[in-house]
């Protein structure tokens, strides 16, 4: 308070005039006028230290929730009380105010990626259609984009399955003849099956993260509600059904992607509206990943658990878990590698041998049947007495396994 009005003040209040007149004339508290009346002098300011909150412990919580989304203070009063917080809502919506003025002054500025650095990936529904033979089919569009070169990819597909999703990356990474550190999903169900606060902690899909790392690329969630860290693709999708996919025609898969194909062509060889540049010309500057080796999605079969423990697959067999038993089981093979998913879960893993007839076990799956705590021993066809299980993964001649039920059959 400046040194004239505090004069006023105290002059004010010896002529007479009650704390409460002081209080209204000046528009001010009446402990402040109660202040300023009685002081001697100028009153100054001294800083002190904040006084403790029963909400300070939960403010980093809070913060991590609103960085995610823009939840409204009832629903993150509700989340810190599960987790202790004996407050009441009112402080709660006090800092949940303050610190969303915060985050929305914050300004938006473009985010540019580095060459090679990230793609995005998106889905479009684009209606139904009816084929050749006169069946109605939905039909979806894969779409992704290098976020340096705005180099733009899509492919249209009959459904949104994991194995279709992986397809199209292949093709995607074929056409740009190569692919990106790193890849931003909006959360799909192919790529994340839990998505929890911090990516870390979500679950992903079993095969997409079979495949991501099978490239080694990264695959980054996007955070829900922030769309700005998604425009580029879906800028994408809008252009496409825009500049693309209106007024077309066509009978099958072939057709469409045959012109999305030279659609693709012609976009990625006319300069982009925000880089004024054409993506060709900067696709040089990516320098994508180059791909050795592509992962092998179209072999992936289905095979039936047997007593034994043991899926059959190209003259081999492989041992899976006990509980499988009886199951229906993916099964995926690269090259010189089989993996076992049951309902999107990865079970087993062998190498694959360089010789037929063989029976691939892992102890660890015949370990549960050797316990007598379950009920696996009367399902399995091994004599656990006379086999015995591999101290590491090894391989077994099938005529060993013809002996080994016929030493069986001949004690039974």
């Amino acid at each position: 308070m400046k040194e004239d009005l505090w004069l006023e003040i105290r002059n004010d209040y010896l002529k007479g005039l009650s704390i409460s007149e002081i209080s209204r004339k000046y528009n001010i508290n009446w402990r402040t006028a109660k202040k300023y009346s009685t002081s001697e002098k100028v009153p100054k300011y001294t800083l002190t230290s904040p006084k403790p909150s029963k909400l300070d412990k939960y403010k980093p919580m809070l913060n991590d929730l609103l960085e995610e989304a823009p939840y409204s203070a009832v629903r993150l009063y509700e989340k810190i009380k599960e987790h202790g917080f004996v407050g009441k809502i009112g402080i709660v919506r006090s800092y949940v105010k303050l610190k969303k003025r915060k985050l929305n002054s914050k300004a938006t500025v473009r985010f540019e990626t580095l060459p090679g650095k990230q793609g995005q990936v998106d889905w479009g529904h684009f209606g139904s259609f009816v084929d050749e033979h006169g069946v109605e089919r939905n039909l979806y569009c894969f779409l992704m984009i290098l976020g340096y070169s705005r180099m733009r990819y899509i492919e249209f597909v009959l459904d949104m399955s994991t194995e279709t999703l992986i397809k199209c990356h292949n093709n995607a990474f074929r056409y740009f003849n190569g692919y990106p550190d790193e890849i931003l999903y909006d959360n799909m169900k192919q790529v994340v099956i839990k998505r929890l606060l911090k990516q870390e902690d979500s679950k992903l899909n079993p095969l997409f993260e079979d495949f991501a790392g099978f490239y080694g690329f990264k695959p980054i969630l996007c955070r829900p509600y922030r769309g700005q860290t998604k425009g580029k693709i879906e800028r994408t999708v809008r252009f496409v059904r825009q500049n693309f996919f209106v007024g077309i025609k066509f009978k099958n898969l072939y057709e469409i992607n045959t012109m999305a194909y030279e659609w693709c062509e012609k976009v990625n060889n006319h300069p982009h509206s925000t880089t004024n540049e054409v993506p060709y010309s900067r696709l040089f500057q990516e320098k994508l990943n180059t791909v050795k080796r592509e992962y092998m999605i179209n072999k992936l079969d289905l095979r039936k658990v047997e007593k034994d423990c043991l899926i059959s697959f190209q003259n081999n067999k492989y041992s899976v878990p006990p509980e499988y038993i009886g199951k229906e089981v993916a099964v995926l093979h690269t090259h010189n590698l089989l993996k076992v998913y049951h309902n999107s879960e990865l079970i087993a893993t062998h190498s694959i041998p360089n010789v037929k007839n063989k029976i691939i076990v892992n102890k660890d799956h015949y370990d549960k049947i050797s316990n007598p705590n379950n009920n696996y021993s009367a399902n399995c066809l091994f004599n656990l007495n006379r086999f015995k299980a591999p101290t590491q993964i090894e391989s077994r001649d099938l005529l060993e396994l013809d002996k080994i039920f016929g030493e069986v059959a001949s004690n039974g």
